[in-house]
């Protein structure tokens, strides 16, 4: 994993894992604004190369590490994301569901974003 970098693209929406020059892993999400502002993950992708070597586990820390530093939640949509914060409560405060409301109304009134 060490030579892995993630950088956030949040203009389009994704935290992007690079080997070398290459995307080989990212997060989907969007920024959700009301009922307060929140970090919204949709789905996780790791190219078929890169599979079982963290990338996914590392994105998911990663999004909620930006989110604590801009004191924002996260309320995860993404599947991955939902059980990875399961297994790490520590670093992944459960959503209110008020807000993963919100986030799927979101989401299914802009499906052509994802």
């Amino acid at each position: 994993m060490s030579d892995i970098e993630i950088r956030d693209d949040r203009p389009a929406g994704r935290l992007e894992a690079f080997g070398g020059d290459e995307v080989v892993g990212h997060i989907a999400y969007f920024v959700l604004d009301a009922p307060e502002r929140a970090l919204v993950p949709v789905h996780t992708i790791v190219e078929p190369a890169h599979e079982g070597k963290g990338i996914a586990g590392s994105l998911a820390r990663e999004l909620y590490a930006i989110a604590e530093r801009e004191g924002v939640t996260v309320a995860p949509l993404c599947p991955y994301v939902v059980k990875w914060a399961e297994r790490h409560p520590d670093v992944a405060p459960a959503a209110d569901p008020e807000l993963l409301r919100a986030a799927k109304t979101w989401l299914a009134a802009h499906p052509e974003m994802f």
